[in-house]
């Protein structure tokens, strides 16, 4: 049923400039179907924002948790708190195992609505639980590397046996832990040894999600692996960049790497590659023109002018990749 403001000469009108766009490309076949059914009154999916919404929720759930339990140790006490702890931990897990479908290296759907929010709740929870443990007993005094490997190990085994990549940026994020890239360093520490850590991540994480892909183990999981380790990447060779003085051979390592990136990106039809070679070599190559300028209208206006290039250029990529989708 079409839209009731809409008379029959108009919706047919609406339905032959779609079929016209879609003709010349300036629409992509599934934007065609989309706005084609938004014409006719057809029911319109909000499935992925309420998706995010839930995710974020029990994010923000478990960051009141992970509140009440710093504020509130002594009054609660240890041993309310960690049977509290316990008790979400093993009623996520449970339910999660219990419901699981049979494993399968290929992308396995969920088998309901909540399990991957369940499976996220209880991933989180051990996060809280071993920082609350290490903050009030010091069982590993302060050895934090020791906690980490083990829940990337754990998350590791959670996203692929559930197959979930939520879990799976936990573990990556627990691995880079262990690798020494912590936020907290980066703007006090910018030396060699957190770009050696940084570098060797990154490498690491990319190769081994592009052999796991090879290897048909969980295929879809690619795409979460080099986002991170690109990202992870560009931030090391930028720190290179930035610095005041031997920054030549980071510079040139950071058009190598946006070189790479726009490759994939256009071979893979994937755009976010293709703004991280924009965007962090327009950074690092704005550092490297500027450094020194002291013309304020200048500079203002070299940003205006090349910041207008390249959003338009990403404009038209972007809209090329969607017609050929």
């Amino acid at each position: 049923m079409y839209l009731p403001f809409l008379e029959n000469e108009d919706f047919m009108n609406i339905l032959t400039r779609l079929e016209l766009w879609r003709k010349d490309g300036t629409i992509s076949a599934e934007q065609h179907v989309h706005l084609a059914g938004l014409s006719r009154g057809e029911p319109f999916s909000f499935f992925f924002e309420l998706n995010v919404l839930l995710y974020a929720g029990v994010l923000a759930f478990v960051a009141g948790l992970g509140w009440t339990v710093s504020t509130w140790s002594k009054q609660l006490g240890d041993v309310l708190i960690l049977t509290t702890l316990l008790a979400v931990l093993v009623v996520c897990f449970w339910y999660c195992f219990s419901r699981a479908p049979a494993w399968s290296p290929a992308e396995t759907p969920a088998p309901n609505l909540i399990f991957d929010y369940v499976l996220y709740l209880g991933s989180l929870t051990w996060s809280v639980g071993l920082a609350y443990l290490e903050t009030r007993f010091q069982i590993l005094s302060g050895q934090w590397d020791l906690y980490l490997l083990p829940t990337a190990g754990l998350f590791f085994f959670l996203s692929y046996y559930f197959d979930n990549r939520f879990v799976l940026s936990l573990a990556l994020s627990a691995l880079a832990g262990w690798f020494g890239i912590t936020i907290s360093h980066w703007p006090s520490h910018q030396d060699d040894v957190y770009r050696q850590y940084a570098l060797s991540y990154s490498l690491l994480t990319g190769a081994a999600g592009v052999l796991l892909e090879r290897h048909g183990l969980k295929p879809h999981f690619v795409a979460t692996y080099l986002n991170v380790a690109a990202n992870v990447l560009f931030w090391a060779l930028l720190s290179g960049v930035f610095l005041q003085e031997s920054n030549g051979a980071w510079f040139l390592a950071l058009l190598v790497a946006c070189g790479a990136s726009l490759a994939w990106g256009l071979k893979r039809r994937q755009f976010a590659f293709v703004a991280y070679a924009a965007v962090y070599g327009y950074t690092g190559a704005s550092f490297i023109l500027l450094r020194g300028a002291r013309d304020f209208i200048g500079v203002l206006g070299y940003f205006v002018i090349t910041g207008f290039i390249m959003v338009g250029g990403l404009v038209v990529i972007a809209r090329r990749f969607a017609r050929e989708a």
